[in-house]
């Protein structure tokens, strides 16, 4: 893969053998987002995991106290009073079995986090080889699936985030935007790094966090040192 001389300029800052402290670590990774436009900074985190055994399954979310810096559009499912509830929170998009044909047959994916209540699932269901691939599907863990879907919708517009695990047992999520201060990609950084060490299942023996890297969009990777993170 090339990289463009920006990106070349900005490795040179980086040593590759070095394992950062998390505070040295979010510093370089601000310092070496040189793009035009305000880049995404995410974490990605090698686990010790095998997620191929139910009980080494990490799935959940967690509430970013800076936020994301990113403007998540929301789509409800839900109906009556529900619905009512969801509009009020500023859910972009309320609705029920109407929005079935529009997703399947137009292709329609203005949104960025889908929220069911309970009973709509049977609903959504039919959704699910077009929803699941893009990691829209609503699940309880994540607490996309709940009857209080005001709630839900002001957590995720506050930055709530979802983590899990890929295939090859690697978290990525973003903690924030390159315009973001240290402190507060340290915040949320500290606040995702919490939540996985309280959803590390017991079945995983030997270290949980195998390696940690951060990286803005266009950015070089920065690891940081795990050891400090346990």
């Amino acid at each position: 893969m090339k990289h463009g001389k920006k990106y070349l300029e900005a490795a040179k800052a980086v040593d590759r053998a070095t394992l950062y402290d998390p505070a040295e670590a979010i510093a370089l990774v601000k310092t070496t987002a040189k793009a035009k436009f305000d880049e995404t900074i995410e974490a990605h985190i090698r686990t010790g995991c095998d997620g191929r055994h139910a009980d080494q399954q990490i799935r959940g979310a967690v509430v970013l106290p800076n936020g994301t810096g990113k403007q998540v559009r929301v789509l409800v499912f839900a109906r009556g009073a529900k619905a009512d509830e969801a509009q009020a929170a500023g859910a972009e998009f309320v609705g029920a079995e109407e929005l079935i044909p529009r997703i399947q047959n137009e292709g329609w994916f203005d949104y960025d986090v889908v929220v069911a209540t309970p009973d709509m699932m049977g609903v959504v269901g039919r959704l699910g080889r077009i929803l699941g691939p893009k990691g829209l599907m609503p699940n309880p863990k994540a607490g996309t699936v709940t009857m209080d879907v005001a709630k839900a919708v002001k957590e995720i517009k506050a930055g709530k985030i979802e983590y899990r695990l890929d295939k090859t047992n690697i978290i990525h999520v973003p903690v924030g935007k390159a315009s973001f201060t240290e402190e507060q990609l340290m915040q949320n950084f500290q606040a995702l790094i919490d939540a996985l060490n309280k959803a590390k299942p017991a079945a995983v023996k030997g270290q949980f966090m195998k390696s940690v890297t951060l990286a803005s969009t266009m950015g070089p990777g920065v690891k940081v040192n795990p050891v400090k993170l346990a």
